[in-house]
């Protein structure tokens, strides 16, 4: 019997990363042997935040306990980057039904490119389903407390950012 090593790419922005992410890695990580964190520099239509290296850091930092996780940065299409590191499938979350529709047609237009490269759909815990990294940065913008939205090292990124006092 030959032994399959199943290897799952989570590919985002993650600006900045947010509980709702890390449950998706924790789900993620019960489907595959190894997850790679796929961080994009910037998405199509977003400025980011943190520059790419703050986010590579909140991730490790957040991920630290976390065995066969690996987080890395890539540029380009997020097929040819998986297709590289020998992944079987790409890990996308879907919070809400608003999420379905674009994750759906980017998954066919990547079927199309990358036949090879299976896209896996997981849903964060309900907990989390209303988290988006966009959400937590117009809290933070407007002084409101996102201690319940994201880790302690992304907390003080965020607090940093904003002037405010880190700790």
């Amino acid at each position: 019997m030959k032994n399959i090593y199943r290897r799952g790419i989570y590919p985002g922005t993650f600006d900045p990363v947010t509980y709702g992410h890390l449950d998706l890695i924790r789900r993620a990580l019960g489907i595959f042997d190894e997850v790679i964190v796929a961080v994009a520099p910037r998405g199509t239509d977003k400025v980011a935040l943190f520059s790419i290296e703050e986010r590579l850091d909140m991730l490790r930092r957040c991920t630290r306990s976390m065995r066969r996780v690996v987080v890395e940065s890539f540029e380009g299409l997020v097929v040819d980057y998986a297709r590289r590191k020998k992944a079987t499938a790409m890990i996308r979350g879907i919070r809400m039904l608003s999420d379905f529709e674009y994750e759906f047609q980017m998954a066919l237009t990547n079927r199309k490119v990358a036949p090879d490269i299976e896209t896996i759909f997981l849903m964060p815990h309900e907990s989390y389903a209303y988290l988006s990294s966009r959400l937590i940065k117009e809290v933070a913008m407007l002084k409101g407390d996102v201690r319940p939205f994201a880790p302690p090292p992304v907390i003080r990124a965020i607090r940093k950012k904003f002037g405010e006092n880190p700790s």
